[in-house]
């Protein structure tokens, strides 16, 4: 049984959803996410509240009833009020910079690292040492700051690298620590 998928989804104010073809088109303020609705999944919207059914009791049926319904709350989530994830980057000389959209990343390698965002995603730097993804995809903003994170991850020994903005890194004890 699944118990993500029997929630009730509060559409909020300002928020639109049209389903054509299988796809639930969600508008609100900020702009238009699209999401695929499984021929096993019904959708039932009734005034301000949505509600995903499925159609039979198999296990696949059950695995795409909760995630269709975490998928459609969290378009309507980006269209009203969007994602944002931050990152810091500690360690001496990293650095990030915009160039246009794309963000190009001094963390310690012979050559800069330049990642192009998402189509639906902005990034910017507030700092040299701070990068902010936002967008309206929860799925975008996540693999772009992904991205972000994997061009230097943590190390646990320093703790230098690219992390996410209140992340804890488990250090470890070096060496000498035993002496």
């Amino acid at each position: 049984m699944s118990r993500i998928g029997l929630k009730v989804i509060n559409v909020p104010a300002g928020v639109t959803l049209k389903e054509e073809n299988g796809v639930m088109s969600v508008t609100g303020p900020k702009g238009t996410l699209t999401v695929r609705i499984p021929e096993v999944i019904k959708v039932a919207i009734e005034g301000s509240s949505v509600k995903c059914t499925r159609v039979n009791e198999e296990k696949h049926t059950k695995q795409l009833h909760g995630t269709t319904r975490a998928n459609l709350a969290d378009a309507i989530e980006g269209v009203t009020n969007g994602f944002k994830k931050e990152l810091v980057i500690v360690g001496i000389g990293y650095r990030a910079a915009m160039r246009g959209n794309d963000i190009v990343m001094n963390v310690g390698y012979s050559h800069e690292i330049v990642i192009k965002p998402e189509p639906t995603v902005k990034i910017s730097c507030p700092s040299a040492t701070e990068v902010v993804v936002e967008g309206l995809s929860k799925q975008a903003v996540g693999q772009t700051a992904a991205l972000i994170r994997a061009t230097r991850e943590p190390e646990p020994y320093n703790g230098k690298g690219v992390m996410y903005k209140g992340e804890h890194i488990i250090r470890k004890e070096g060496k000498r620590a035993g002496k």
